[in-house]
């Protein structure tokens, strides 16, 4: 068992047959030595990819995100999912679904931030049902751009997420697998 399957053990929250709370130590309360740990296995997995860039998608995907681009030494992309001001005006853009909190965002990046032919490591804190993979895949392909692979650090593997993303290719590394939450807490 490694760490993070051990903290969930000890502090994650079931609250339904679908949802884990990891706020304790993930969302909204960080570990960071735990995230370090998380990080630090997901850059030694992909470390011979050939990759230019880390995405991520904000706000849950941000402190791995960062975590995982220093151990690679290499920038991180924030996509975001609501629309600022500072915006140039230049975005690529794709309409997501979020399971979790049942609405849709426009997941958008700046076409400053990524460029035609690069190789982009997508990572965040949890794969459901891979609506979020589907959305960065479209904004990758829109600039021309490769998603190599997938770093995430809880995967609910109950739900079609994993599925999803291996129709599209995808290598994924999930660094805690959940295989149930309907009687308790079940990795794969």
């Amino acid at each position: 068992m490694n760490p993070l399957q051990q903290r969930i053990l000890n502090d994650g929250v079931v609250k339904s047959a679908a949802a884990l709370d990891a706020s304790a130590f993930l969302t909204k309360q960080i570990d960071p030595q735990l995230l370090n740990w998380c990080a630090n296995a997901i850059a030694d997995h992909y470390r011979d990819h050939q990759l230019d860039k880390v995405i991520t998608i904000e706000s849950g995907g941000i402190a791995i995100g960062i975590l995982t681009a220093l151990a690679l030494d290499l920038p991180l992309v924030v996509c975001k999912k609501a629309k600022s001001t500072l915006d140039n005006g230049a975005l690529y853009t794709e309409s997501v679904k979020s399971f979790t909190k049942n609405t849709e965002y426009t997941l958008s990046c700046d076409k400053n931030h990524i460029s035609r032919g690069e190789r982009l490591l997508f990572v965040d804190d949890f794969l459901a049902y891979g609506q979020a993979i589907l959305g960065m895949n479209s904004v990758c392909q829109q600039a021309g751009a490769e998603l190599v692979g997938l770093g995430i650090v809880i995967e609910k593997s109950f739900q079609q997420g994993r599925a999803l993303a291996e129709q599209q290719g995808f290598e994924i590394l999930s660094l805690a697998r959940l295989k149930s939450l309907e009687h308790g807490i079940e990795f794969v």
